[in-house]
């Protein structure tokens, strides 16, 4: 494990029910990122996604990847960059060719594995997938970019 939950929060600004991110397991600076989510039927969305057959939405997949995607972005900035990190926020600028493949479940644990595609100054464009049990269920192109609040 290389950041758990609170090393978490002191990387994004997310908070609950909101962080989607639980733990990151690999890191590679300005390249790869790997980190999960448990999926617990405690989650708030259940209430109402949907009763009775509850489905993880896809679109909390694409903001969990993003997540993970960006704290490979803070990350791999620079050392005196990153003591500013407080006074930063990733927003999204695109969302490309998103696919979900299988529905993710109460008991899931969701691993996100994101790429760099290209970094370019503060913009980062990501290759992103999430996966059940080395299952693909989800994949993206994200593009985000490091601003200040």
């Amino acid at each position: 494990m290389l950041y758990n939950v609170v090393d978490i929060q002191n990387i994004l600004p997310h908070r609950y029910p909101f962080l989607l991110v639980d733990r990151i397991t690999e890191l590679s600076e300005g390249e790869y990122i790997e980190g999960f989510k448990n999926i617990s039927i405690s989650e708030p969305v259940f209430q109402g996604h949907f009763p009775g057959h509850p489905i993880y939405p896809g679109v909390m997949i694409i903001e969990g990847m993003a997540q993970a995607g960006g704290v490979l972005a803070f990350k791999s900035m620079d050392v005196s960059s990153q003591e500013e990190i407080e006074n930063k926020v990733v927003y999204f600028m695109s969302i490309d060719n998103a696919k979900f493949r299988s529905p993710v479940t109460p008991g899931d644990q969701l691993v996100y594995k994101i790429s760099v595609i290209k970094n370019k100054g503060a913009v980062w464009q990501l290759d992103a997938k999430a996966y059940v049990d080395d299952k693909v269920v989800a994949q993206a192109e994200l593009k985000a970019m490091i601003v200040d609040k």
